[in-house]
């Protein structure tokens, strides 16, 4: 039996990723940028990697990036959401990153672009990924970090704090980069690498922050978050605390991104 705690409601987020399917391609952006940089990473390596999978592949862009990078012949792209999937070109599948529907050794490489922070059971994900790679495999993953949207959070904490007299989980919680290597390990990994950087986004106004998140299924998807209407009163606070203490001198705010990567292999004999 799973011990592990249930952080993310599941359902709720395949039912909004869902909902952006549509309209993802707009506001896809930062997906993109993180694309590039698997595509960068692939660059390094020598060996070849055939048999490839992308976990948790959205509706399909790291396939474009990857086409003729690093050896690979053969793209099997999965994702959690039936409707998200139906835009990727070529072979999909609908898949839980929490149930891996694949054989042991199956893949030369597995990666994973902005998808693994939803998952409940990082350790037992791992653990699944190491399986189903084939002896020699590369796992390759990019995901947000701890300092992921801290602007955001910061606004709804203090909002909610001075109207409410308390707080309500509004953001979600994020991998920290110097937890990464040790979760390798323990899934039997080989060789672990990690590292973390900020992109820092600039917006015309926080709201449109929040659009761009709604628009890419990034909503909060806790199960402890709060189910009723965000009061009125909170959330122009939150909006307001937000552009005067995140804003340049134009008057744009800024969203930060931590993105942290993970490298490791399963070792042949």
């Amino acid at each position: 039996m799973n011990q592990n705690p249930v952080i993310f409601d599941r359902k709720h987020i395949r039912s909004r990723r869902n909902r952006a399917a549509d309209a993802f391609e707009g506001s896809d952006f930062l997906l993109r940028e993180l694309a590039a940089r698997m595509s960068d990473r692939l660059l390094d390596f020598t060996r070849t990697f055939p048999m490839a999978l992308d976990l948790g592949a959205h509706n399909g862009l790291l396939a474009e990036y990857v086409d003729g990078v690093g050896g690979i012949e053969t793209l099997v792209q999965a994702d959690l959401s039936q409707d998200m999937i139906a835009s990727a070109e070529g072979l999909r599948v609908v898949a839980d990153e929490e149930f891996l529907p694949f054989a042991p050794a199956s893949f030369d490489l597995v990666m994973s672009v902005g998808s693994l922070h939803w998952v409940n059971d990082i350790p037992g994900t791992l653990i699944q990924i190491q399986r189903i790679l084939k002896p020699g495999g590369l796992f390759l993953a990019m995901l947000p970090g701890g300092e992921t949207l801290k602007e955001l959070r910061e606004s709804f904490e203090q909002a909610e704090m001075s109207i409410s007299g308390g707080i309500s989980p509004r953001v979600s919680p994020f991998l920290d980069v110097r937890d990464g290597g040790s979760l390798l390990q323990r899934a039997g990994f080989s060789l672990p690498v990690t590292d973390s950087d900020i992109l820092a986004v600039m917006y015309e106004h926080p709201l449109k922050l929040l659009q761009d998140l709604r628009a890419m299924g990034e909503t909060n998807a806790l199960i402890s978050r709060a189910h009723g209407f965000l009061r009125r009163s909170v959330f122009a606070a939150a909006l307001d605390y937000y552009a005067k203490h995140f804003s340049d001198e134009t008057g744009r705010v800024r969203a930060s991104f931590e993105v942290v990567t993970l490298a490791a292999w399963k070792l042949d004999a």
